[in-house]
């Protein structure tokens, strides 16, 4: 399983938030339309991601669901039939719920800038920061908290949970 060290927050405006965070980035951003199918999952999460392009990728992570930087350990596998493998998992697991949303990807050294127009809530910026050789984990916990002040992100504006567990909570149908 690979690590990452993850905050959500919510933001007030991603067009505002956008030009300071591309003023940092390694490269152009990458923008993605993000179909994401949550399945009853006793031991985590299991979600299966399809993107714009048709593919998909099944995604099971394990993090607790606390405000601040936090680790997040999860595996990928993808899919040229994410349909299929959404009926296969649907029957098997059931569906616990939905979440649409356009994602903007940055990359700032060792971490994954997600920035977030998520359908029923709003704008959210998200960090991964990468744990392996470069950094350990207090290192990345370190560095989120940096790109949090450069961004101007405040501990009030973080988010527990999942992007679904917010809409089941402000009583959307996900």
């Amino acid at each position: 399983m690979s690590t990452n060290i993850e905050i959500k927050a919510r933001v007030s405006s991603l067009d505002e938030l956008q030009p300071l965070v591309a003023s940092l980035a390694d490269a152009a951003p990458e923008h993605l339309t993000q179909d994401d199918t949550f399945f009853t999952c006793p031991n985590g999460r299991l979600k299966l991601r399809v993107l714009d392009d048709g593919h998909g990728v099944l995604i099971f992570y394990r993090r607790s669901d606390e405000l601040g930087p936090k680790p997040s350990f999860y595996v990928h596998s993808a899919t040229s039939d994410p349909d299929a493998l959404r009926q296969v998992l649907s029957l098997a697991y059931g569906e616990s719920g939905r979440v649409g949303k356009q994602r903007t990807v940055f990359r700032i050294a060792h971490t994954d800038v997600h920035l977030d127009r998520v359908e029923g809530l709003g704008e959210f910026l998200e960090l991964e920061v990468t744990v392996g050789d470069a950094l350990d984990a207090d290192a990345a916990i370190a560095e989120a908290h940096r790109l949090m002040a450069v961004f101007g992100i405040d501990e009030d504006a973080l988010v527990k949970g999942a992007y679904l567990d917010l809409l089941q909570r402000e009583g959307h149908q996900a």
